[in-house]
């Protein structure tokens, strides 16, 4: 059956990044892939986040805050139900994790880098366009840091980048819009380094249970567009 958006099932979206599109952040990224657009930025704190330096750890930190603008979806939500969003806390989380198991905290030293994921435009996978875009950020900020002397050595050690994929009228496809996500039989979200190793998946079978064969069979789905996205990070970032 053909899909919605008319792309045969390992497709992805158009997919965009621009950096330096903020003048104030250490970097910066617009990632746009179809109709989810998402700005991303990477700010530079030269101190460790309070935990870690009163639990006299070493090394800084990499964190992340997402959040959707009020009008991001169709509807408009309030700037005050954004705040107390428990959906945009599990994601800030995810993207976190996505992006600190690609850093040495040892040779960031004790910096800590933020990364802001602010959706403008929300059409499905606006979590995997964030850690997408975010790492391209996250890759600025560090150049920054490096250029300005305040480390010696790059410390990230692969590329990072996320994708959505999903079971859609009995057919497994690749990178869902809103309109497919809506309908999916199974959801997923894939979070892969640049060596193809799995970082994080996520997977839920939204109206009956999967078989562990689909699974695979969308996990090398993912594998193989995340390559794609990482392929574009290096040559926005060259």
């Amino acid at each position: 059956m053909l899909r919605p958006s008319l792309r045969k099932n390992n497709q992805m979206r158009p997919v965009s990044m621009e950096t330096a599109v903020n003048k104030w952040a250490e970097g910066s990224c617009m990632i746009k892939m179809g109709g989810t657009h998402v700005l991303c930025t990477a700010s530079v704190d030269f101190a460790q986040p309070t935990w870690k330096r009163l639990q006299n750890k070493t090394g800084g930190w990499v964190t992340a805050e997402y959040s959707m603008l009020p009008r991001a979806t169709g509807t408009r939500k309030t700037r005050d139900a954004i705040t107390k969003d428990h959906r945009s806390a599990e994601i800030s989380r995810l993207i976190g994790r996505a992006l600190r198991s690609v850093v040495d905290m040892e040779k960031l030293g004790r910096n800590t880098i933020t990364i802001d994921c602010d959706v403008i435009q929300a059409d499905g996978g606006t979590r995997t366009a964030s850690v997408t875009g975010g790492f391209v950020a996250m890759a600025m900020a560090v150049k920054w840091l490096m250029d300005n002397g305040h480390i010696r050595e790059n410390p990230i050690r692969e590329n990072v980048a996320a994708i959505s994929a999903g079971l859609w009228n009995g057919e497994l496809i690749l990178d869902l819009d809103y309109d497919e996500d809506c309908n999916a039989e199974m959801d997923a979200n894939f979070v892969v380094a640049e060596s193809g190793r799995f970082i994080e998946v996520q997977s839920t079978g939204e109206q009956h249970p999967f078989e562990k064969s689909q699974l695979s069979e969308i996990m090398d789905m993912a594998a193989s567009g995340v390559q794609k996205l990482i392929d574009l990070q290096k040559q926005v970032l060259a």
